[in-house]
């Protein structure tokens, strides 16, 4: 695959995902990064946040086809951190409608109105051919990315997450106890499966937009940490 080009000044970023751990630590990068002229914020609710770089976008995204402009994502950097888990979503169908239709639905719109580039936060695990259904769903919303052929796909996988979310998850809130100690063994063939910032992941995600690259990449969560720190 040929590299992508290098990015330019005074771009547009477009996100979806805005209000999520990763979601709402990549907005707030993005509105200090002088690279973007413009930050689009799509969202489904109010957004309690104004800055004079920032756009937001109230939209339905059971109709994101018919209501998101083309010009928004012409020549854009668009972002994915659209995610939920099966007992916040309340079904397996509606966990499904948000972490594969909706992805795939603004991959498609990506690449039918030009955008630049295309970065999306999976987990760690993701496989379609995966026998656990979260780990599955994931793998599929990346083979079906990947098969649109986008002029430049960014697929990050982090491990456990970590950081101040707007909903309390209780079994991740231990798990996250736990893994901030264990995380000074985990190195070597181990690195990947260490808990990983989301503030970090969000500075991968900008570094990878704004670097030129290959027209897919797919970052483990050790190569996460390292694109965040400009190791990679």
């Amino acid at each position: 695959m040929n590299p992508h080009p290098a990015p330019v000044m005074g771009a547009t970023a477009l996100v979806i995902g805005a209000t999520g751990l990763v979601g709402r630590e990549l907005l707030r990068q993005l509105l200090d990064h002088p690279a973007y002229a413009r930050v689009i914020a799509v969202v489904r609710r109010e957004l309690d946040l104004t800055h004079p770089r920032l756009d937001i976008r109230r939209i339905a995204f059971d109709r994101l086809e018919e209501e998101l402009e083309p010009e928004l994502l012409r020549d854009a950097d668009v972002y994915c951190a659209l995610g939920t888990t099966i007992k916040q979503a309340g079904s397996q169908q509606t966990f499904r409608q948000v972490d594969y239709v909706y992805p795939l639905q603004l991959g498609r719109l990506a690449k039918r109105h030009g955008a630049s580039c295309f970065l999306i936060v999976t987990a760690m695990g993701a496989a379609a051919d995966s026998r656990i259904f979260y780990s599955r769903v994931k793998g599929e919303t990346e083979r079906d990315l990947i098969a649109l052929e986008l002029p430049r796909l960014v697929i990050l996988r982090p491990s456990l997450l970590l950081g101040e979310r707007a909903e309390r998850r209780p079994g991740e809130h231990i798990a996250s106890l736990l893994a901030r100690p264990l995380g000074a063994l985990m190195v070597g063939p181990l690195a990947k499966y260490k808990a990983i910032e989301g503030r970090v992941v969000a500075a991968a995600m900008l570094r990878s937009a704004r670097q030129p690259g290959p027209a897919l990449e797919i970052l483990s969560s050790d190569a996460i940490a390292s694109r965040a720190s400009g190791t990679c």
